[in-house]
Order: structure tokens, then sequence, then C-alpha cells
């Protein structure tokens, strides 16, 4: 083995960069691998990280990872492939040449699957948008449209009707809305348009509105979708671990890794997770958070290991 780490953290952004510090504050040897592609690229800035607020999502990792450096931490870009349990240790190839780490943290987040719908994906964190915390506020007194793809789009529409009074709910896939639902759409003022999108269209570079299949078109400022979490958990299979549905109100809206919610511990021994990997639904502060706790959590353990097996030697020397 080439290198021996006390912790492999795979996954760069928030998650894994903040248990790496904590680590590393701790003189824990630790190599955070990442593939440089994280979840929020294709969005402008972040917020809801409180003083972090509007930073730019590659300036805010490009902070962490120096933070990591500072303390004496080792990042690499790349991936990280074939890993293994041999004993005590998790093997794993990092860009091609032998890793060995006695805990693995992984925070390798998820990937989002988008409505099947032309022009939706390249406008993408911009104008098509899924979450009120994230991005609601950049379009507050503008023209919001709802494409519904299952019974979940009533919540977001009540959530972006918060900060708009100008919300559409484009019904789409989804079933027709009843009872309480309609009832509250009528009281807003959120009129329900029947009809399968078939474009999104865009001039300038920025949205303005959809093309129905039926010729209609609908003038609009930004378009609230709702993804399909994927957990980006391959990595993970070799050693047991594979994702669950993550389900909201009835519907599944993805897939996670099962763990402890405030530890990261997952039902392997040594392998914790952090971030939206574990929990879908996580902003930027809150996986930032699952990884500090994660991270301390880790450090811990290996605490607890070290003493033990001092206990041993120690032991082991008296007896000889």
């Amino acid at each position: 083995m080439n290198e021996t780490y006390d912790v492999v953290v795979i996954g760069g952004g928030a998650a894994g960069l903040s248990g790496a510090v904590a680590l590393a504050r701790s003189r824990r040897s630790v190599l955070v691998v990442d593939a440089g592609e994280p979840r929020n690229r294709s969005a402008d800035h972040v917020h809801n990280f409180l003083t972090r607020d509007d930073t730019p999502p590659a300036e805010l990792y490009a902070a962490g990872r120096a933070e990591v450096a500072r303390y004496g931490g080792h990042l690499e870009t790349g991936t990280v492939a074939r890993l293994s349990r041999d004993g005590e240790l998790f093997r794993a190839e990092v860009n091609g040449r032998a890793v060995a780490a006695r805990r693995l943290l992984v925070a390798t987040g998820l990937r989002d699957e988008l409505p099947d719908v032309p022009g939706l994906a390249g406008r993408w964190g911009t104008d098509v948008l899924h979450c009120p915390y994230c991005h609601g506020w950049e379009v507050r007194d503008k023209r919001v449209g709802i494409l519904a793809t299952g019974p979940g789009a009533a919540h977001q529409a009540l959530l972006f009707r918060q900060l708009t009074s100008d919300v559409t709910m484009l019904r789409h896939t989804a079933a027709p809305f009843g009872g309480e639902q309609a009832g509250q759409f009528s009281a807003l003022g959120i009129p329900v348009i029947d009809g399968l999108v078939a474009q999104v269209e865009a001039a300038d570079d920025r949205l303005t509105g959809v093309l129905l299949a039926d010729g209609r078109r609908v003038a609009l400022d930004a378009l609230v979708v709702a993804p399909r979490f994927v957990a980006n958990a391959e990595v993970l299979a070799p050693l047991g671990l594979a994702p669950v549905e993550v389900s909201l109100d009835g519907q599944v809206i993805g897939t996670r890794i099962a763990a402890d919610a405030t530890t990261g511990a997952t039902s392997v021994p040594g392998v914790y997770v952090a971030g939206n990997v574990a929990a879908p639904q996580a902003q930027v502060i809150a996986s930032a958070a699952a990884g500090l706790m994660a991270g301390a959590v880790i450090n811990a353990d290996l605490v607890a290991a070290d003493a033990a097996r001092a206990v041993t030697l120690s032991t082991m020397r008296k007896c000889a």
C-alpha cells in the first residue's frame, strides 16, 4: 500500500470539506478526493449560509479547500474506484494508485434528474428552480410557473406564493388537483393550466415562458420543477451499501444512503456519510454541519480505537 490515511474523504463539497477540516484540526491524516462536479455548479450563488450569503459556489469551495490545506489535509482532484475492505483498513484506487484508510467519509452528493422537457435543462440553476429557500428571493414578485409532475407541486406552489402573487400551476403530468388543494389555489389566485408542457422557451439568456403541446404559450420569468434526487453512491456498492428510496407525500422523490441522522454512521462499521448523499433535501449550510458532525464522530471513533490499541500493547509489554 503506497499511502495510508486516518480518513479518506470522498467528495469535496460543503459536507466533505467541513468534515476534513474537523479531522485535520484534530491532527488526523486526511485525504480529500473530489471529482470537481458539485451539485450546485450551475447556480450563481449560495444562499441561506450565514455570513456567506450570495457567495458563488466555486468561491466557497475554494475557500474550504484552502482551510483543509492550512491544517495539513491533502486534497486531490479525481475519483475513487475499487473500494474494498481489508481487515481494519479500507482499500481504494485513487487516480490509478493504491490508497488505504482507517475510516471513510463519503460526501459524494447527488445528481438531479430533471423532467424531460426540451429547453428545461439548459436553464437549470438559473431560472429553472426547485427550492424556494435557495432561489426564491431572486424571483420575488416575478411570474413563476410550477411544472407539476406529482402531488408535491401543490406544496411548491404555496411556498412560492409567499414570494410572489403571480404563480401559475402547469398541471403537465400530475393528476388533477381537487378538494383542499383546489380550494387553496382558488383562494390564493393560483390558476391551474391543463396540458403538457412541450418546450421551455428563452431569449437573451433568460426564460420567457413555456409552450404547451396544444400550441398555447404561457409567459413566465421562472419555472419551478421537482427533480428526482439520485444519490451518487455507486462507489459504496462493493461495501454492501445500496441507496434506499426517499418519499414525500406518498411520492418517491429520490434515493439516499441510510445512516444515523446525527452521526452519519452507516450500517458498515467505519463508513460514514454526510450531505446530500444521505439527506437529499439538505441545503449547503446543513450539509456543511453534517460534515462537521461526521468528522467529529469519526475522530472520536479513532481516538477510542487508538486508546484500545495502546492498552493492548501496554498489557503485552507487561506480560513479556
